[in-house]
């Protein structure tokens, strides 16, 4: 099994700045991808952001230049920065990781962690 916590998330106003930790724990060999996804009441879960194992980076087009992906891949922990952030950008913010356990590859969620834009 492989476990994904999230922390970082919590409230701030427009123009304000959080950084959202990831770190997943458990039956690992390899970690392919880790991203950042969001989710809102009524609507589907969106990509905000992934990384490869290797560095290479996807955004979402409503983030370029405001939010960075980063990852630290001894610790198996992945980081999303947000600067600028907007009251759109309120949502739930969900990790996840495609992980090759010992026996298989796992497409693994977090618990998810709230983000709030208000002033």
């Amino acid at each position: 099994q492989v476990q994904l916590v999230e922390s970082g998330g919590g409230s701030v106003q427009p123009g304000g700045s959080l950084r959202l930790s990831c770190e997943a724990s458990g039956d690992i060999f390899v970690i392919n991808n880790m991203g950042w996804y969001r989710q809102v009441p009524g609507k589907q879960r969106e990509l905000v952001a992934i990384i490869t194992a290797t560095g290479s980076t996807n955004y979402a087009d409503s983030v370029k230049g405001r939010f960075t992906i980063s990852q630290d891949n001894a610790k198996d922990t992945v980081f999303l920065q947000m600067n600028s952030l907007k009251p759109e950008d309120t949502a739930i913010y969900y990790c996840r990781a495609d992980v090759y356990t010992s026996k298989e590859l796992q497409g693994v969620w977090g618990q998810g962690t709230q983000v709030t834009v208000s002033s």
